[in-house]
């Protein structure tokens, strides 16, 4: 797909149909996993808790952007990181699709009923937090007002896509956590490190419209 030439439509009928087709995975995790092969060969457990994100598209002046937010720092594990918003899965919550329009609608002020879904990403495992995460993929027909929650989100960043797939936006530091030094692959969007799990959903997503028709 050429992203230079296609419309939105274009763009969104040809995403929808690469998710229905099998997905890259593990082998795109791999890439911008924190740790290395490692931290891929982590299991759940009986605690794993199911959440969802929402990776949401929408045109703007003929280009398409996608959000993420800005976590405030506070001493969990994913504080003062970037992200796409989303959280853990509420009993009340039909599906996880459900989880993650919601989470977005709460986070970051978006209609939730006007987001079309086109499918999912590969579900991922975090380690850190014990949660499964599935990437829900959707998109708006317009540019939407965005009303961060204060308590969730410290900013929003619109990142335009092309930026995204921009292999100079890639690089790696050195982390550490719990007195374990490691290596941190990252995407620098709009002067933010997007690492860990945020990053390995990125490159899944890259190799997907890469290989969409």
């Amino acid at each position: 797909m050429n992203l230079a030439t296609a419309t939105f439509s274009e763009f969104s009928a040809s995403l929808s149909q690469r998710l229905q087709e099998p997905l890259p995975g593990e082998l795109a995790h791999q890439k911008m996993a924190a740790g290395g092969k490692a931290r891929i060969k982590m299991q759940p457990n009986e605690r794993t808790r199911q959440s969802a994100v929402l990776i949401l598209f929408y045109e703007y002046l003929g280009n398409l952007y996608l959000p993420l937010i800005l976590r405030p720092k506070y001493e969990g594990v994913h504080g003062g990181q970037m992200a796409f918003p989303g959280g853990r899965m509420e009993r009340t919550d039909k599906s996880l699709i459900h989880t993650a329009l919601r989470e977005a609608q709460e986070e970051i002020g978006i209609k939730a009923s006007d987001v079309k879904i086109l499918g999912s990403l590969t579900k991922l495992y975090i380690p850190p937090s014990n949660f499964w995460v599935l990437p829900v993929i959707g998109t708006l027909s317009y540019r939407p007002d965005f009303y961060p929650d204060p308590v969730e989100v410290d900013m929003i960043l619109e990142i335009e896509l092309e930026e995204m797939m921009n292999e100079g936006v890639l690089g790696t530091e050195k982390r550490e956590s719990k007195g374990l030094i490691f290596d941190a692959p990252y995407y620098l969007l709009q002067d933010q490190k997007v690492w860990g799990a945020t990053a390995m959903m990125i490159a899944e997503l890259l190799v997907v419209l890469n290989e969409a028709k």
